[in-house]
């Protein structure tokens, strides 16, 4: 059994970073069993040229640049869909699903557009990105404009993947109107939803922010902040009777550098969350999971020493943790966007 298969084994749901054809196919034959989608992951698509043809045939039909934006990650995420649509079937829409983010310039810093016009905005994108599509998941951030469109789209029949989570305030308030759409709808037995939360940046933000933590503390903020949500998140869906699992998305797994130049193995928080859910793991993290030899099991249910948990409590102020690093997540939810329509524009003078 390799790595990766262990810690499908072990009951974690593996779903990759990427919708790239090449490791869709990688990670489906190691057990992947859904993808996501992003503007930076469809930019580095583009980047390689092997989509050029796709590109030259919108530019042709007269299309913009933001609609071929749109038009690439349609085509992107719908190849992605038809290498995952046997899983969906085979479990009957529990897995299998490919998300699809809406526009994040909706969430640019410079947009003044009221919170209640974005939602509006959300909800009417939502249900034309969706219509049509078996497993395709709409990506929707736990922003005030993202989540006052959650109960609408539940309710109109969308499957949500709610993004940009940091703290149990921002899940509450995604569930809540998430499970109002829910009863809204007569057909219960399709209702999906996923709550993606936030790991690695929560546990840089600490490193920079509280560093006054104990060496037993540092590094598990992420881990303790995400177990908590997910187990909250389990208890609220255990009494609903509904037939698909509403689940946690454990996102942003990839280790990053530490302030004193060391980098934690590229396993660390795959293991964590390891025996439960999703876990959406950028390519790299798959691959060096996949060659570092480790059999994973179960782990999801433990958690740090009850010292190191009232030390967490009472250092890390978590309304400052969410206001910070959604306004960090804001500037890396839309710059990329920008990034990519930028590319469209370079794209369009190269293949002229």
């Amino acid at each position: 059994m390799t790595p990766l298969q262990s810690l499908v084994a072990a009951g974690t749901k593996l779903y990759l970073d990427s919708v790239d054809p090449v490791e869709i196919a990688t990670n489906r034959a190691n057990g992947a069993t859904g993808a996501t989608s992003n503007p930076i992951i469809i930019s580095d698509l583009i980047k390689t040229g092997k989509f050029d043809g796709d590109m030259k045939a919108f530019f042709a039909q007269g299309l913009d640049d933001e609609a071929v934006a749109w038009a690439m990650t349609d085509k992107l995420v719908k190849d992605a869909q038809a290498v995952f649509l046997p899983v969906w079937e085979e479990t009957k829409g529990d897995e299998g699903w490919v998300s699809f983010e809406l526009d994040p310039l909706l969430e640019d810093t410079a947009n003044t557009m009221p919170a209640a016009e974005r939602s509006k905005k959300y909800i009417e994108l939502g249900k034309k990105w969706s219509a049509g599509h078996t497993n395709r998941m709409i990506k929707v951030p736990a922003t005030p404009g993202g989540l006052g469109a959650l109960e609408e789209l539940m309710a109109a029949g969308v499957a949500l993947n709610v993004t940009l989570i940091f703290s149990e305030r921002q899940y509450k308030a995604a569930r809540d109107a998430c499970w109002r759409g829910a009863q809204r709808r007569s057909d219960k037995a399709n209702v999906k939803s996923v709550y993606s939360i936030f790991v690695s940046r929560v546990d840089v933000y600490t490193e920079k922010a509280v560093p006054s933590l104990s060496p037993a503390a540092q590094g598990q903020v992420g881990i303790v902040n995400a177990k908590r949500i997910w187990k909250m998140n389990k208890d609220y869906w255990a009494d609903k009777g509904l037939a698909r699992s509403q689940e946690m998305i454990f996102a942003s797994t990839g280790t990053k550098k530490m302030m004193d130049g060391t980098t934690p193995p590229a396993w660390m928080y795959v293991e964590a969350f390891a025996g439960s859910d999703i876990e959406t793991n950028p390519p790299a993290t798959n691959k060096a999971v996949q060659e570092c030899g480790r059999t994973f099991t179960s782990h999801i249910n433990e958690l740090p020493p009850a010292d190191v948990l009232a030390e967490i409590d009472a250092k890390v102020d978590m309304q400052k943790l969410e206001e910070t690093l959604m306004r960090e997540g804001l500037e890396k939810f839309a710059d990329p966007q920008k990034a990519l329509l930028a590319l469209i524009t370079k794209k369009r003078a190269e293949l002229k």
